[in-house]
């Protein structure tokens, strides 16, 4: 009688060594699952195009209206909602002007098209302009999108525009996540007829 309770228990701990193990290679499996097809990603943005509409210079200051096409990409398997985003320019290292990116929700796997204009107020131009072809061999900057050189003569403004896309999916409508990417762009614009003669991203 004790042999036959003694050959019960080791079968009920095989069972028990089996199921644990099963439990095991099971977690291992969704987490692998997680990580390389759920795990959330930053979005992918791409600066298409960038245009001034208008341009004035007058007692060495210089305002204008800036325009930027954007793509953002959703590469997650969730749809992307995206808020409290902006565009800003800077010159040298002043911001002299922004514009906010409406919330809204790119679904997954997809691509939105961003546009956004604005008017920068006037400012005092540096005394130090560039001309493009030393901006053109200044190299680039960290980003995806344009490059683009217009080898055209004459000094011209080198601003920087930055763009922010910040945001959350939701995993499997479980597990909320924070993504965010960036993406800068430095643009020198003619002072003599206010054209872009030069963009790196």
């Amino acid at each position: 009688m004790a042999k036959h309770s003694s050959s019960s228990g080791r079968t009920n701990l095989a069972s028990c060594a089996v199921a644990t193990v099963f439990i095991v290679f099971l977690i291992i499996a969704a987490v692998a699952v997680y990580l390389t097809v759920f795990r959330p990603r930053d979005p992918e943005i791409s600066v298409t195009n960038v245009k001034v509409p208008s341009f004035s210079v007058a007692n060495s200051s210089v305002s204008f209206t800036f325009s930027q096409f954007s793509a953002v990409r959703n590469p997650n398997r969730a749809a992307f909602s995206h808020y409290n985003n902006k565009i800003q320019l800077f010159y040298y290292g002043n911001r002299i002007g922004f514009t906010f990116i409406p919330a809204g929700e790119i679904e997954s796997g997809q691509t939105k098209r961003m546009y956004a204009t604005f008017s920068v107020q006037s400012f005092p131009l540096s005394n130090s302009q560039i001309s493009a072809a030393d901006f053109q061999r200044s190299g680039s900057v960290v980003g995806t999108g344009l490059a683009e050189v217009d080898n055209r003569a004459g000094s011209t403004v080198e601003i920087e525009s930055k763009l922010e896309m910040a945001g959350r999916v939701r995993v499997l409508g479980l597990f909320s996540h924070r993504i965010a990417a960036k993406s800068n762009c430095r643009i020198a614009i003619s002072t003599s007829d206010g054209s872009i003669v030069a963009v790196r991203c």
